[in-house]
């Protein structure tokens, strides 16, 4: 969750390694490239360009969930960082004309590509057209209306060339500048029994896209799932955190303690992440390679999926407690950036979200493997055995939720649809200057404690 001193605080991670059985370098890391369709920065090879996250998940949701976009201009739009989200057309427009390869995006709608080997591809203008204007999407529509339907009840089933999209596409990964972005983000999550992106998704209900929701049915836990939880949850240190939050009354916290206390409680949270990588119950399974490369990528997620849901007790009661002494100046107010306000919105929408849920503690064990199994992280000798173990882990947290909440048939997904969001969120709080993550905190926590208090 935390960006501050994130290499320095990940230093007595290497004196770690030995005990937990890892050895490792962090000196692989990705050049510092631009994308090719926004001019931020790449995070590798998506669809055979060299691309930022945005654009790769922009990229997929189009063609997956098979949308027609329309611009206002000339069809020219400037796409930039910062203008991107202005004009989906010319964006989607440029991912083709940039080689972006749909045949790239995986059948079953699982994260990663379908073939890592697959590379750019020019098309014509004539099919760069028929897709834009989604004559391309009719055609397969009725080539599949035509041949019959493929079984969509699980990830690892073939979802047939219309794409579904898993639920770590269908939320957008890229920033929303005009009001409507964030808008459809908080209607796919709350107000609809069925949000209508749900119908791009039917793997991940028991009932078709297009027939009203079966009466729930009795039925059992796997015992296997019911092993692989237990284990999960046993790796998990659920026990309160040790650093001290307690501040005295009438005392002002300045900006620099404050800085200091997030920063212990970043040193203790990234810890006990450390120490749950020993007792997973597949440690045995992966190269020490291939876990030093997950942490490293993972860890600013795992952290902030943490605080939202087993410690938000301690984060949004004893921490806002503190952040409630601290009085920024006016020069702090002023200076805070359009970055640090996005993650503000975010954080308060998630932790909403979360609240709502009442997550477990055996779905919060799943969710954080589920995250942390990500095979797209560059750098992995085991791409191929993270996937399968990340299906294993998503079908069961798909048996237990729907064998614990049987009235509750789109809980699943609205699990699995959090993950892509808390990605997001950790990637940009990196670009949060450090000396505005007190005021940030200040206003998340203090939003979010209000709120609850009024319910």
């Amino acid at each position: 969750m935390y960006k501050f001193e994130c290499e320095p605080r990940l230093s007595f991670f290497y004196d770690e390694l030995p005990k937990c059985g890892l050895k490792g370098s962090y000196d692989d890391r990705a050049e510092q490239r631009t994308c090719l369709i926004c001019g931020d920065r790449a995070t590798g090879l998506h669809y055979g360009i060299i691309s930022c996250e945005g654009c790769k998940g922009f990229f997929k949701r189009s063609i997956c969930n098979k949308r027609v976009y329309r611009c206002s201009r000339d069809k020219n739009c400037v796409m930039s960082r910062k203008q991107r989200n202005r004009c989906q057309y010319c964006r989607l427009l440029k991912c083709l004309q940039m080689g972006m390869n749909r045949k790239a995006i995986r059948e079953d709608g699982m994260p990663g590509g379908r073939n890592k080997s697959i590379g750019p591809v020019q098309i014509s203008e004539e099919e760069i057209e028929r897709i834009m204007s989604g004559q391309e999407f009719e055609e397969e529509a009725n080539h599949w209306s035509n041949h019959g339907d493929s079984d969509h009840s699980s990830p690892g089933n073939r979802a047939s060339e219309s794409n579904q999209p898993s639920p770590g596409s269908t939320l957008s990964s890229s920033r929303s500048v005009e009001l409507n972005g964030f808008m459809a983000f908080r209607e796919q999550y709350m107000g609809m029994s069925v949000p209508p992106h749900y119908q791009y998704i039917p793997h991940l209900f028991s009932y078709s896209a297009h027939s009203p929701l079966l009466p729930p049915q009795a039925r059992s836990l796997d015992p296997q799932s019911y092993s692989l939880i237990h284990q999960l949850v046993s790796a998990e240190d659920l026990e309160p955190l040790g650093t001290p939050m307690l501040i005295e009354d009438g005392y002002a916290v300045t900006q620099a303690e404050l800085f200091a206390l997030l920063c212990r409680l970043a040193d203790e949270l990234l810890f006990r992440q450390i120490a749950w990588i020993k007792k997973l119950p597949f440690f045995c399974e992966l190269s020490i390679k291939d876990y030093t490369c997950l942490l490293s990528s993972t860890w600013q997620e795992l952290i902030l999926l943490s605080s939202l849901t087993v410690y938000s007790k301690q984060i949004f009661g004893e921490l806002a407690d503190v952040t409630a002494k601290y009085s920024p100046s006016d020069e702090e107010l002023h200076r805070f950036s359009d970055e640090g306000m996005e993650v503000i919105e975010r954080l308060i929408y998630l932790y909403h979200k979360f609240h709502q849920l009442k997550v477990s503690n055996e779905e919060y064990a799943c969710m954080k493997a589920i995250n942390f199994l990500n095979q797209d992280i560059r750098g992995l000798t085991s791409a191929s055995q993270l996937e399968q173990l990340n299906k294993r882990y998503w079908y069961i947290c798909q048996d237990f939720t729907e064998y614990k909440y049987t009235h509750q048939p789109n809980r699943f997904p609205d699990l699995m649809m959090c993950l892509p969001e808390i990605r997001y969120i950790a990637g940009k709080m990196v670009n949060v200057p450090l000396e505005q993550l007190p005021l940030l905190f200040k206003v998340v926590l203090h939003s979010c404690k209000t709120s609850v208090g009024k319910e």
